[in-house]
């Protein structure tokens, strides 16, 4: 597979995201995804498969009470299956905001996203945020 086509998947991707065009998200996803949720709290963990990272991405957007928002900040960049580009994401919940910049990292097989990383530049701060779930096991 090209990085063209890892390239046209990630901007895909990455467009319907920021839209917060969760359909589409999903429809880019391979039914095997696997969805890493990062931090110590009751959403993080590994989520494997299509369903899960739907219900991983929808769970995310009730604990922001929907005001999650994902921008990319800057190009993508392809390396052959994987693409990675910044992002700055924010949400608000019960008055408390959290905005920080991150980076999401996917693995695209086909034109499908096969894996997705997700890694914020302040993981504890994001983990305390007031309102933000409880900790729960892992998936």
């Amino acid at each position: 597979m090209g990085s063209t086509t890892t390239l046209a998947v990630a901007r895909r991707y990455a467009d319907a995201m920021a839209a917060k065009d969760f359909v589409t998200v999903v429809s880019l996803f391979a039914d095997d995804i696997v969805w890493h949720q990062p931090g110590d709290h009751r959403l993080s963990g590994t989520y494997r498969g299509r369903d899960a990272a739907n219900e991983a991405i929808g769970a995310l957007m009730a604990a922001s009470e929907g005001t999650l928002d994902v921008a990319i900040t800057g190009e993508p960049m392809i390396n052959d299956a994987l693409a990675v580009f910044p992002v700055h994401f924010s949400a608000e919940r019960d008055g408390a905001q959290m905005s920080m910049d991150g980076v999401d990292v996917l693995r695209v097989e086909g034109d499908k996203v096969a894996e997705v990383w997700l890694f914020s530049t302040a993981q504890q701060a994001e983990d305390a945020t007031p309102g933000r779930p409880d900790r729960a096991p892992r998936r």
